[in-house]
């Protein structure tokens, strides 16, 4: 079996959608199994209407307009969405009365752009003598926790899904993005989160592969807005994949590779605006030859936390609060730099950092700066060789950056800085130069 996710760009109006219907046909005999997204810009007016509805003015009037402007274009009845648009304006009604959107609500409401689309693409693939099934996958057995914006799929969830799809007629056409916890609650897996479906439906169906059609021709060397000679990476690992998306990279989704690795299923990510383009493969093993960076990310609106205490000497309790505090209020940590008397974190997002940093002045001095970026160099070939390590440096040193803070773990497949967010589009593209650019 075949999974082939599309996402909103992908599905975005008549001409995309009709080369999808293509792309399908011609991978009837691998047995596809599809994954969607919503329409391009539905989601954005879902969460807008979300919002407005919260603050006493709902109104499904652009997310209508949208849906019907797709389904008029493939020639397709615009009742199709008429239950679910209904349903969306009783919700939103509640929102007005409430005046309160909590995170649990907005799930409920950014599922129905991912609703409505595996119902216009089943249709249209029917009409085309494709027969397909539009597939709830927190229906059919998507099953999640409780973290609402960004949940995680628990172990019965492969089982039930294999089990669900097993029983569908023709092509499944299943939403991306959502799920259900244990209560019944609507959940999403974040976003971008299509994604991580379609390696959660191709370990739970056992797929020969995944393809992720996107708007790109794969994962580049860099973000392309910021060097535009950027280069398509032709295959990479899992871990350095995982590196990348998380930090940074908008390819793919971060939890993308952790199903497919578990599975060792190969990704490949590919262009449905090229559909010859090579694209990238994502598979267990580094190939011979390859070169030692993949590619370079960053992430900006980081915030550096650096904590300092004489009471790190000899106390082996001492970090066991520092990320207990972290822990407490569910807040990530990207990066970690320590001293004799200091530690030093990156955290990329605000959620809990508060609380967590008023835990922490009880017991050490504590300050926040930022905005910074982290930048990363990412690959499996790092530490083999070819002073890629003193290449950076030179680099960073030559561009006059100031460097925050270090991470360079002794996997050696990321290299990270933190430097002030101001600085990271020339940091990006001076390291782009001296890892990928010196013969030219």
């Amino acid at each position: 079996m075949l999974v082939m996710k599309f996402g909103g760009t992908s599905l975005g109006d008549r001409e995309r959608i009709e080369t999808v219907v293509r792309l399908v046909r011609g991978r009837l005999a691998r047995k596809p199994v599809l994954v969607c997204s919503a329409h391009a810009k539905v989601t954005d007016l879902l969460l807008e209407g979300a919002r407005a509805a919260a603050q006493g003015k709902p109104d499904v009037g652009p997310i209508a307009a949208r849906e019907h402007e797709v389904l008029t274009s493939l020639k397709l009845p615009t009742s199709l969405v008429d239950d679910d648009l209904r349903r969306l304006s009783e919700i939103f009604q509640g929102l007005s009365l409430l005046r309160e959107l909590t995170p649990r609500s907005l799930d409920h409401v950014a599922a129905f752009g991912e609703r409505m689309c595996v119902k216009a693409i089943a249709a249209l693939l029917r009409r085309r003598k494709v027969p397909a099934t539009a597939v709830q996958a927190d229906e059919a057995g998507l099953v999640t926790d409780a973290r609402y914006t960004r949940a995680q799929p628990l172990p019965e969830a492969y089982e039930h899904l294999a089990r669900s799809l097993r029983t569908v007629k023709g092509v499944p056409v299943v939403t991306g993005f959502i799920g259900r916890d244990r209560d019944g609650n609507v959940t999403t897996l974040g976003r971008s989160g299509s994604d991580y479906t379609a390696t959660i439906v191709g370990r739970a169906v056992g797929a020969e592969e995944v393809e992720i059609w996107k708007d790109v021709d794969g994962v580049l060397t860099a973000d392309p807005r910021i060097v535009p000679h950027a280069r398509p990476v032709e295959r990479m690992t899992y871990a350095e994949a995982s590196e990348l998306a998380y930090y940074g990279a908008k390819v793919i989704h971060p939890s993308t590779i952790h199903p497919a690795l578990e599975a060792g299923i190969p990704v490949r990510i590919l262009n449905t605006f090229d559909p010859s383009a090579p694209g990238t493969v994502i598979e267990p093993t580094r190939a011979s030859g390859s070169a030692p960076v993949t590619s370079i990310a960053s992430k900006r609106g980081i915030r550096l936390v650096n904590i300092v205490s004489g009471r790190m000497l000899g106390q082996s309790g001492f970090m066991a609060g520092v990320f207990e505090a972290f822990r407490r209020h569910d807040v990530v940590i990207d990066l970690i730099a320590t001293s004799e008397v200091s530690v030093t974190v990156s955290v990329d997002r605000p959620d809990g950092l508060e609380a967590a940093v008023a835990d922490l002045r009880a017991i050490a001095q504590v300050d926040v700066e930022g905005p910074c970026a982290l930048v990363a160099v990412v690959g499996d070939g790092i530490g083999g060789g070819g002073n890629v390590v003193g290449s950076v440096f030179t680099a960073l040193a030559a561009s006059g950056v100031a460097v925050r803070a270090i991470s360079y773990g002794a996997t050696k497949t990321n290299l990270q800085v933190v430097i002030a967010e101001a600085d990271a589009n020339r940091t990006v593209a001076a390291l782009h130069a001296a890892v990928f650019e010196r013969d030219r």
